[in-house]
């Protein structure tokens, strides 16, 4: 990438990072998803049971044989092979874990996290009952603000993930909303984190790379 479009990114991550950490959570800028793997291992030392969220940039970080040799239990609700009884049973679980593992659909310059939901197990482990919760984020998920964060779930996270997850739905033929009502709609639970819950111990995770959707 140009040296100077680089910095520019750089710039706009540090931006964030600072309003994050302003807004309560523990947000930290990382030059590149390799320092930020390391971050992840690191924070997971201490940890029996990860909880993953089903997101494409926790998979890009490649941080789960790792983990699995650390012989801690992982909480992949998408493992295959699994029935439809024990992936809600590990959604159940997922939301006391130690450690859940996840990404933001959008975080806003203001240092918000925004998030659309279908089922609701990541959103809701996101703001309460896991020990600690770790956000990583590419640059690409940066916007403005709240309306450019729902405009961008809607024309690029939910189109994107609905294909990548083989779903029967308008958007994953067409790449864009259509506001449909189908029964497998992804979008049903929006979450606005304008700051860090109270109670729960979230780490952002702000990478200067594009990564996930």
């Amino acid at each position: 990438m140009n040296e100077n479009l680089l910095w520019w990114h750089e710039q706009r991550c540090k931006k964030v990072v600072a309003s994050l950490n302003h807004n309560g959570f523990v947000a930290i800028y990382f030059p590149n998803r390799e320092a930020a793997f390391d971050y992840v291992i690191a924070e997971a030392k201490d940890a029996n049971s990860i909880g993953f969220g089903g997101s494409a940039t926790i998979q890009e970080l490649r941080v789960e044989p790792e983990l699995a040799k650390m012989g801690k239990e992982l909480l992949q609700h998408n493992a295959p092979g699994l029935s439809p009884v024990e992936q809600l049973a590990i959604r159940h679980r997922q939301l006391s874990c130690d450690l859940f593992l996840t990404s933001s659909n959008a975080i806003t310059l203001a240092g918000q996290l925004v998030n659309i939901d279908g089922v609701g197990n990541r959103v809701g482990a996101m703001t309460f009952g896991p020990k600690k919760v770790i956000v990583a984020a590419g640059r690409n998920k940066i916007v403005e603000d709240l309306d450019a964060a729902l405009k961008r779930i809607r024309s690029v996270a939910a189109p994107a993930n609905a294909h990548r997850l083989h779903l029967k739905l308008p958007c994953a033929v067409t790449g864009h909303c259509s506001g449909c009502d189908s029964p497998g709609c992804i979008c049903r639970v929006t979450v606005i984190m304008d700051r860090k819950p109270s109670l729960s111990d979230i780490r952002v995770l702000i990478v200067n790379e594009e990564m996930g959707y």
